[in-house]
């Protein structure tokens, strides 16, 4: 499946930012909304000067939110961006290496700990800024697997990821790529309610597309 996303589509580039710490918020503004907004949202903060840990951690909430008002949920995200910014901050002194170092376990657990960061999030983090050998799964993945009868719809999340890292190698880079293969079909083809089967590039592969995800 991996080969013919990318024998279709080629390399996707993931993830766009200048820096991992610019990676790390934009994976915090990316919840419930679309890429360009969120780069709305980081030009901002590059504007008003915003775009560093120590200026998150004193801006104050409703200035913040202000400043991200692109992404969406403007005020949620300012809260969930701080808590995250504020342990780098605080606890490491700005120092991404600090924050990113141990095993990868260690890592997401870390982020998964603070309030506003999800399972998807940390993993995000993990793998497209720390760079470390974590599967991201999303709406996008959890619909192709179902769908092509590769798990059962009552799979959960570490059941999904579980299924990417018990069969592929321990490689963040193919990681990085198949993720971004797997959102680019499932925009385009594998859609939630009008799927288009015809001409996907896993039309080979069974798949079935009855019930709605």
């Amino acid at each position: 499946m991996y080969d013919a996303l990318y024998l279709r589509f080629g390399p996707q580039n993931w993830w766009p930012g200048e820096t991992p710490f610019e990676v790390m918020v934009g994976a915090v503004l990316t919840q419930n909304t679309n890429w360009k907004n969120v780069e709305r949202a980081i030009a901002n903060l590059k504007k008003a000067d915003l775009l560093d840990p120590f200026a998150i951690t004193e801006c104050a909430p409703e200035r913040l939110a202000e400043v991200i008002k692109p992404a969406g949920y403007y005020n949620v995200k300012a809260r969930r961006l701080k808590n995250l910014v504020c342990v780098l901050a605080e606890d490491y002194e700005g120092d991404l290496e600090a924050f990113f170092s141990g095993d990868v376990d260690e890592l997401r657990r870390r982020l998964a700990s603070i309030s506003g960061v999800g399972l998807e999030t940390a993993d995000s983090i993990v793998l497209y800024a720390a760079g470390k050998p974590t599967f991201v799964v999303d709406a996008y993945t959890f619909r192709i697997v179902v769908r092509h009868g590769l798990l059962f719809p009552e799979a959960g999340y570490h059941e999904l990821k579980m299924l990417f890292e018990d069969n592929l190698p321990r490689d963040p880079q193919l990681y990085n790529e198949y993720h971004a293969l797997l959102v680019k079909v499932g925009k385009d083809f594998c859609r939630k309610r009008s799927p288009r089967c015809d001409g996907c590039p896993l039309e080979e592969f069974p798949h079935e597309v009855e019930e709605p995800f």
